[in-house]
């Protein structure tokens, strides 16, 4: 069985989503589609369409969350230390090129999030960097060309 890493943050968040979506978005979704059915034509049911697809979304997404919660394994990122880049860190890195500053924090494929300045373990920057300490510069393919980025600072919180 496939194990996926995850924060405890990032559980809480997919134990919380899968509780919503069963609680809450689920019988609101099928009261929509019983009221559309009281319209009566289905065929030309536009309200009775995007509920059904709103069900076979939600529904698809609880069994994806009931797959993986199992198989999560919590990495405790408070716990760690040092300049190495390890999972659960939050590493900031200077782009060498622009002089730009950004800081990520490397979670589980489930949990990334680029608005969040989360990025997954699997991405090529995270690959890049786990392994990687403090002063240490990493070459990153990207689609317009390599990018070189030095390790300015790792923290675990």
């Amino acid at each position: 069985m496939q194990k996926f890493p995850m924060t405890a943050e990032g559980l809480a968040r997919l134990t919380e989503e899968l509780r919503e979506l069963k609680v809450e978005e689920r019988p609101a979704v099928i009261r929509a589609i019983a009221e559309a059915r009281a319209h009566g034509d289905l065929s030309e049911n536009a309200e009775y369409h995007a509920a059904r697809e709103r069900q076979s979304f939600i529904e698809g997404r609880i069994a994806e969350l009931e797959s993986v919660i199992p198989s999560v394994e919590v990495i405790d990122s408070s716990k760690l230390s040092g300049d190495k880049v390890l999972f659960g860190a939050h590493v900031t890195v200077v782009d060498e090129e622009t002089e730009q500053e950004r800081t990520y924090r490397i979670v589980g494929q489930y949990e990334a999030d680029m608005k969040n300045g989360s990025i997954s373990n699997s991405s090529p920057l995270a690959k890049a960097l786990i392994g990687k300490k403090v002063g240490d510069s990493v070459e990153v393919p990207a689609p317009g060309g390599a990018k070189v980025y030095e390790i300015a600072s790792v923290r675990f919180s």
